[in-house]
């Protein structure tokens, strides 16, 4: 076989090794949060799953991200575990940022992959439900921090950093407060409690649809992203305002989704997929927005955009576009 074709066939393979692993993380993830007093050393388990997100991210960090956006909006386990894998993501990317110490980092990663421990039926239950939460759900919201931190006690979970982050990751701490002036314990809710609202607010339920990953930026650190705000900004230097995996509308009209980050903020390779009547390209049409128009208009929340992609082609397509540019992103770390 010609030596480039082994290579392509390789990659293909790879990334569908790649899109495996991610699924089957969810899948763990999902049973050990769905039944965790039936799970035989959970605290070892979850040990288990950060080491796997870790591997994963660092085989290649746009993938990563790709695939997370997408599984905020496509996830079919379940609301709560797809939510506490795209926070755990985040969290451990941002841990990078932070320069945080591997003790806090693993308080940190752990805390989001189980701070809704507490209410994961409860939190499937109301992302499937139009009305408001009733009383009796709102109370169950409340406690759910201190629930979720006892049961880990009984879980024998016996990291008290990681046990006090979830029993007050929905504490809200004075964003303008430094991080560097913060209790370790309150640095890291204050990380995850940003990370946690985001999450959500890209995430569709059927009661709202998911907010656009810009228009989730903004909601959280006003329009103009303020440096003062260390997590927020942290965030969108990090992912980009438009990460990986999310849509966005071009401003020649067309669709376009991004693949890639790139060394200039904000100005990511994207693939175009519809030109602004809806005809779909096909393939679609690889743009570096850092080199040329058209330019990124606006993000889209994942409800507008109707069309089905293999999201095996688009990671390898980026990946493949990476190892020939100078200006893609292809290392793991933020820009």
């Amino acid at each position: 076989m010609n030596p480039r074709v082994q290579h392509r066939a390789a990659q293909d393979e790879e990334y569908e090794d790649l899109l495996g692993l991610w699924a089957d993380l969810e899948s763990t993830l999902s049973v050990l949060l769905a039944h965790p007093m039936q799970a035989r050393n959970f605290a070892a388990k979850v040990r288990q799953c950060d080491r796997w997100l870790q591997d994963l991210v660092a085989h290649d960090i746009d993938a990563a991200l790709y695939l997370m956006f997408q599984l905020a909006s496509t996830s079919t386990v379940g609301y709560s575990t797809s939510h506490a894998l795209v926070c755990a993501t985040l969290c451990h990317i941002m841990a990078g940022e932070l320069a945080l110490t591997l003790r806090e980092r693993n308080a940190l990663v752990r805390a989001a992959l189980t701070m809704n421990v507490g209410m994961t039926a409860l939190q499937d239950e109301l992302a499937n439900q139009h009305e408001r939460p009733s009383a009796a759900q709102q109370e169950a919201i409340r406690k759910h921090p201190e629930e979720g931190q006892a049961i880990l006690e009984r879980l024998y979970v016996t990291d008290h950093l990681w046990l006090d982050v979830v029993g007050q990751h929905h504490v809200n701490l004075p964003q303008r407060t430094p991080l560097a002036a913060l209790e370790e314990v309150d640095r890291l809710t204050r990380v995850l409690n940003t990370i946690d609202r985001y999450a959500a607010m890209i995430s569709p339920r059927h009661s709202r649809p998911g907010r656009s990953a810009t228009d989730s930026v903004r909601a959280l650190v006003g329009p103009g992203i303020d440096q003062r705000d260390e997590v927020g900004y942290l965030l969108v230097r990090s992912i980009g305002l438009c990460p990986p995996g999310t849509f966005v509308r071009l401003d020649n009209g067309d669709t376009a989704i991004v693949l890639r980050r790139s060394d200039k903020a904000n100005l990511p390779l994207v693939a175009r997929l519809a030109d602004r009547q809806g005809k779909q390209y096909s393939p679609a049409r690889l743009h570096q927005t850092a080199d040329s128009k058209p330019q990124i208009q606006s993000s889209l929340p994942r409800a507008t955009v109707t069309m089905e992609l293999n999201h095996r082609t688009m990671v390898r397509v980026g990946l493949y576009a990476a190892q020939r540019s100078t200006s893609l992103v292809t290392q793991p770390g933020g820009l």
